[in-house]
């Protein structure tokens, strides 16, 4: 048996087209993308498993004449696996069509507005330290603002402590 260049080639086609269905927003494309990564790997753990033999049943053949089975039970568990992966993405694009009649995800605006933010070093996101001028006006409230009252009765009774430090005495069970 002399090798060929078409399976090499059908399973590198497969593995481009899988690729590239799967970067689309459109759900349904991720799914046909995801089944056509899970054919492709099928098939290149078939082609690399070696040339076909008799069946691999002990005294039906001899030992340098049988298949292996060890690909055959690992395409057949990848098989099992992908159609589990590919009802639940199912499951979720009908979820999406239910939800917003379309199947498309959209960017968030949200992740658009956290991807705007300018990088800080790590000793800036101190609360305490952060200019409220420097935030977003989403990101304001969550620093500037009135102090919970349990924050404000922890300053009256401990004055010396900040109220960030792990170490803070108990407040339950005291009286001063």
């Amino acid at each position: 048996m002399t090798p060929t260049i078409v399976l090499p080639v059908v399973i590198a086609g497969l593995y481009a087209a899988g690729v590239y269905l799967l970067l689309d927003r459109s759900l349904t494309r991720v799914l046909l993308g995801f089944l056509l990564l899970g054919n492709a790997t099928n098939v290149l753990v078939l082609s690399a498993s070696g040339p076909a033999g008799e069946a691999p049943l002990v005294g039906h053949a001899g030992s340098g004449e049988m298949s292996d089975p060890l690909p055959q039970a690992l395409i057949l568990t990848a098989i099992v696996i992908t159609f589990g992966v590919s009802a639940f993405l199912l499951a979720v694009i009908h979820r999406s069509w239910r939800l917003v009649r379309q199947e498309v995800v959209h960017t968030d605006e949200e992740d658009r507005r956290v991807a705007a933010r300018t990088p800080r070093h790590a000793d800036a996101m101190d609360p305490d330290d952060i200019d409220p001028v420097d935030l977003a006006p989403g990101d304001r409230a969550a620093v500037v603002g009135r102090p919970t009252d349990v924050e404000e009765r922890l300053a009256q009774r401990y004055p010396d402590t900040a109220s960030d430090d792990v170490g803070l005495p108990p407040t339950r069970g005291r009286t001063t």
